[in-house]
């Protein structure tokens, strides 16, 4: 190790002394030391407010195009769905009303909707006594098959999910860039609130009459 170091040494001084005196390179003005780490700085931007105002409303309008975009495919998949089983729904209510509490002692629900009882809880197909007993059953009944179909209707439920969270997400970005390109215009103005993961800076521009 200790040769190594020292054949790196001489190595060193060699490059030194052949070093034209005379050579430059745009890093010798561009690096600076800081705290003993060289950091090279970097070129500022060359751009006009006019420029970063026209590329701020392209990029408000790519967004908004992708938004909608978004939005299209989260009213096709609810069309599709129509949330029956949606976690986080609000659950239906059904009220029945009675006239005595001994009907509300004997009330079954199973006879009052007149159908089985495993189908009470569905809030969609729910078949009558007398329609299972004339129509035959239609559809999966494996239980093999009712599984991956329940497992499909979840993975599309969770696809609905990310394009909601995904669309809010555009509309936040979409406020953002909107809030910075209006703070180009050298008007007075006053932040009133923070910028947050979940909405833009809220800032209090000064009125100006325009003619």
């Amino acid at each position: 190790d200790y040769h190594k170091k020292q054949n790196a040494l001489r190595a060193l001084q060699k490059k030194a002394l052949d070093k034209n005196p005379d050579e430059f390179y745009f890093k010798m003005i561009r690096a600076e030391l800081q705290d003993g780490v060289h950091v090279i700085k970097q070129p500022k931007d060359e751009v006009t407010p006019e420029q970063v105002k026209l590329m701020r409303t392209q990029d408000i309008k790519y967004v908004e195009m992708k938004r909608v975009a978004e939005a299209k495919k989260i009213e096709r998949l609810k069309s599709e769905l129509h949330l029956l089983d949606a976690e986080g729904k609000n659950p239906n209510k059904h009220v029945f009303f009675f006239d005595t509490k001994k009907e509300v002692q004997e009330f079954d629900i199973a006879t009052h909707l007149d159908t089985v009882p495993e189908l009470v809880d569905r809030v969609y197909n729910r078949p009558t006594i007398a329609t299972l007993q004339k129509e035959t059953l239609k559809g999966a009944t494996d239980p093999a098959h009712l599984k991956k179909l329940a497992q499909q209707r979840k993975n599309q439920y969770d696809l609905l999910k990310q394009r909601i969270e995904r669309e809010k997400a555009m509309f936040v970005i979409a406020q953002k860039i909107q809030t910075r390109k209006d703070l180009l215009d050298k008007t007075h103005k006053v932040k009133v609130k923070k910028e947050t993961t979940n909405g833009p800076a809220i800032y209090r521009f000064k009125f100006q009459r325009k003619r």
